[in-house]
């Protein structure tokens, strides 16, 4: 009897699992559907080709990242592409260190239900190396692994801007990657060193 209730409660577990539809590529889907789904109900304009640095972009243009599916930037703000003193030339490049403040959003299936983390509250900003996505650091700054991050770094090019950028778990954090969660970024480049 005590055999018999096992293998039914086993069975009854096993079905359970091969029902479920949890599987990566559903949830790829699914990841897929929020993206979309915060894309319409904002009545997003999508640009297909990277606009011009001296472009103007429209409240709601943003560029879909050419090379990366479903990831999306939205340059607001412009930094300065020379220091006003010294003429000095201040694009970002490899290897210098990025400080920037953020408010991470995780898209949900409706506006109403979108939850938020942010570092403008917080003492100290959080600091990366830019284009650098592994390795190790120097064990005060980070490695920062999000290729949409980097990729909006590269996209604001100079201190003081400032985007918003829909990203993937394919493109976000390890753990974005491994609960399939999409975000919205707000970032804003506080100071890079070199």
């Amino acid at each position: 009897m005590k055999k018999s209730v096992f293998w039914l409660l086993t069975g009854i577990v096993l079905a359970g699992i091969g029902c479920t539809n949890n599987t990566y590529s559903s949830l790829r889907d699914k990841e897929d559907k929020l993206i979309d789904n915060y894309i319409s109900r904002n009545q997003l304009v999508i640009l297909e080709e990277e606009p011009a640095e001296d472009y103007v972009w429209g409240e709601k243009e943003y560029y879909h990242v050419s090379g990366y599916d479903k990831l999306y930037f939205h340059l607001t703000r412009r930094g300065p592409a020379t220091d006003s003193e010294t003429g000095k030339d201040m694009t970002i490049l490899r290897n210098d260190i990025v400080v920037v403040r953020y408010k991470q959003f995780q898209l949900y299936e409706n506006a109403d239900t979108l939850s938020y983390w942010t570092t403008l509250d917080q003492a100290h900003p959080y600091e990366f190396y830019y284009g650098i996505t592994s390795g190790t650091s120097d064990g005060m700054t980070s490695i920062c692994e999000s290729i949409g991050w980097q990729k909006a770094v590269q996209l604001m090019k100079y201190p003081g801007s400032e985007c918003e950028v829909i990203v993937p778990s394919k493109q976000g954090f390890s753990n974005d990657e491994t609960s399939v969660t999409p975000y919205v970024y707000i970032i804003r480049i506080v100071q890079v060193k070199q």
